[in-house]
């Protein structure tokens, strides 16, 4: 049986899945070398905590913007420069001496990496059909959720092999390895595209054109911010949850159950693999939802509500047990149906704003930006003020719980008035 040579759309969705992969090993390596940084630079927890929230400050800053930018400039050139920041920024970690330092190269990470989802969601918008777009969005993130799984353990291992200085400056080397590639294979414009096939430009939003004038309005700033904002309040509620685990829970293993680095990164590597399946199915199920029923707030809210509720209820038992098993089971869960919430959430921006797709998922990115400066903060303030390692996970369950409730506030079935009839979700009918 012959392999098929994968279509340009097949491709570039695949280019894309290893960007979301790098981006997240360099934005978590940094909670497996914890430890052995903390050592290095004698740190308490809250001075971690200070470290580990530092990617958030510009990743708040840079969604919207950057999320502008591609939606003026394009995501190859957006893209391209994005990947030479973060992936400079994390060869340079490698050389740090001081918090000062350290805490620099975090900003310029989050700098780097603030733009680079909703460009990608831009960039998804001009190459994914409409009926697919949760399940690119999911299968993009839960190539997210496996570099969580894979950093634990690799950078175990690199730490070992080249100390937590050499770990950096060699995924550092692998992230350019990327930015190279992105550069060379991708047009922000499919019909521009060498490999691109007629059938394959016939399923894509505008036929893959490129737009005509009078087709990009200036963004309506006041309208976009209006329907995003109930969307960026449901999404700080999972990020705040999410943050919380890429950053803290290498050290609850090793802390709260007195394991080793090399085992703690094996069992945090077990939950975060949890989050792959949970991306893959909720993109999968959101857009066979559509597919059945023709309701978009079917296939995105409710959907969010009962994964929002699934995770919480699969967090209780970690109060009740001291059993690791049952935790890393529990845990496990939690985080799998939290990230059920990945693909129908990012699929909202393009069915609100398609013509500002990257400007409307940077709004909502904003929320788990957010979350992702004060989640690592008050996480490593309630250690140092509490000794308590599982006390955090309660205001996570509140957020859970808050997130369930506000998922109706969403609204993407409703038409955009800004964004024009371009790419607006078809009728499932003709998808």
């Amino acid at each position: 049986m012959r392999l098929r040579r994968p279509t340009a759309s097949e491709a570039v969705l695949g280019l894309l899945c290893l960007m979301y992969l790098i981006t997240y090993v360099d934005r978590v390596n940094i909670a497996t070398a914890a430890s052995e940084i903390r050592r290095e630079l004698t740190l308490s927890n809250t001075q971690l905590a200070f470290v580990l929230s530092a990617f958030g400050y510009p990743y708040i800053v840079f969604q919207i913007f950057g999320g502008w930018v591609g939606d003026r400039v394009g995501p190859r050139r957006t893209l391209f420069l994005c990947g030479l920041i973060w992936s400079a920024a994390t060869i340079l970690t490698g050389f740090t001496g001081s918090l000062a330092t350290l805490f620099l190269v975090r900003i310029l990470i989050g700098v780097g990496e603030g733009a680079t989802f909703p460009v990608a969601t831009r960039a998804m918008q001009a190459w994914t059909s409409p009926g697919r777009r949760g399940f690119a969005q999911g299968i993009t993130h839960a190539f997210a959720r496996l570099g969580n799984a894979l950093t634990p353990p690799i950078v175990a291992w690199l730490i070992a092999v080249v100390t937590w200085r050499g770990s950096f400056v060699v995924l550092g080397c692998v992230s350019l390895l990327w930015v190279v590639t992105w550069v060379w294979y991708f047009r922000d414009v499919p019909s521009e595209h060498g490999a691109i096939t007629p059938a394959e430009l016939e399923r894509l939003p505008n036929r893959g054109r490129r737009p005509g004038a009078g087709e990009r309005p200036a963004v309506p700033w006041r309208q976009l911010a209006a329907r995003m904002w109930p969307v960026s309040l449901v999404y700080f509620c999972y990020g705040w949850t999410l943050w919380m685990y890429l950053t803290w829970l290498p050290s609850y293993f090793l802390h709260q159950h007195n394991l080793q680095l090399g085992r703690s990164a094996l069992f945090s590597s077990a939950v975060f693999s949890a989050g792959v399946g949970g991306d893959y199915l909720g993109g999968v199920l959101s857009d066979g939802i559509l597919r059945r029923t023709g309701d978009v707030r079917k296939a995105r809210c409710r959907l969010v509500r009962w994964a929002f509720l699934a995770s919480f209820v699969c967090v209780l038992p970690i109060f009740m047990t001291h059993d690791l098993t049952i935790v890393v089971m529990s845990l496990a869960a939690a985080f799998f149906f939290a990230e059920i919430v990945i693909g129908p959430m990012w699929a909202i921006p393009m069915d609100i704003a398609p013509q500002y797709s990257g400007t409307a998922s940077g709004f909502m990115n904003t929320g788990s930006a957010l979350a992702a400066v004060l989640s690592p903060l008050a996480f490593g303030f309630i250690i140092d003020a509490t000794g308590n390692w599982n006390l955090p996970f309660a205001g996570s369950m509140g957020l859970l719980l808050t997130g369930a409730a506000l998922a109706s506030t969403m609204h993407p079935e409703r038409p955009f008035e800004g964004s024009g009839a371009q790419g607006q979700l078809q009728p499932v009918s003709s998808i």
